[in-house]
């Protein structure tokens, strides 16, 4: 096993392989959490209506996209999306030929929806007295939501967010199904070159592992400069 290793690693090629999986996944989860966390803002403002006529259909989206396995909602938009009479003929076809962007929305979407119910808790949350010194101030809806509801939602939705990047990181390996060469895809690619899966999926799991504390790292900083006035003194 040591020689197959030294024999794989010591090719460039395999870390030039290795560092385009990379980039794809670092690109693919990025513009999801980008996309899916502009969705989930609005969103969480409906579903925490006390309206049901303005929360139940973002209810619908929310439990729709929570309780369907990642991988179905990746086909349904893969591979349905190219049955659609006429379809080929647009200029949608252009983007949807592509398997990096269904694999794009299908991301986006589902981590629009948890990251939705995610920000929804968290302004659900929002002590009451704040609320009604904000209203004895004289601000309207619009401007408690922006001044002081929003603010401090986000700040206590920053642990649970950091769950939600963790898992779209994870999830996205399974952008490899609909042919996009992620880290996952990079390594199948060295694993049928050299036929010596422990070497190739060891050192992707490796470099997940360490994405993972790179997040991690990023998001206790965070908490530890926003929350700040909630640790124990």
């Amino acid at each position: 096993m040591i020689e197959s290793a030294i024999e794989i690693f010591s090719n460039p090629e395999t870390w030039i392989h290795y560092w385009g999986g990379l980039t794809k996944t670092v690109q693919l989860v990025f513009l999801s959490l980008l996309i899916g966390g502009i969705l989930s803002v609005p969103l969480a403002i409906m579903r925490a209506s006390n309206n049901k006529l303005i929360s139940w259909p973002v209810w619908i989206f929310t439990y729709v996209f929570r309780g369907t396995p990642l991988l179905i909602q990746l086909y349904m938009i893969y591979y349905g999306v190219t049955l659609i009479n006429g379809i080929q003929e647009s200029f949608w076809w252009e983007i949807f030929k592509h398997a990096f962007y269904p694999a794009l929305i299908a991301f986006s979407l589902n981590t629009a929806a948890y990251t939705t119910e995610i920000f929804r808790g968290a302004i659900k949350e929002t002590p009451i007295g704040e609320i009604e010194a904000a209203k004895a101030y004289g601000m309207n809806w619009s401007q408690r939501m922006r001044r002081i509801i929003l603010p401090s939602a986000f700040r206590r939705a920053i642990p649970a967010y950091s769950n939600e990047v963790i898992f779209m990181l994870h999830a996205s390996a399974i952008a490899s199904t609909v042919t996009i060469i992620d880290l996952l895809g990079s390594a199948y690619d060295i694993y049928s070159r050299y036929y010596a899966p422990f070497e190739a999926f060891i050192s992707v799991g490796l470099i997940y592992l360490c994405l993972t504390f790179a997040i991690l790292a990023i998001f206790k900083r965070l908490e530890k400069k926003l929350l700040a006035h909630l640790a124990p003194r």
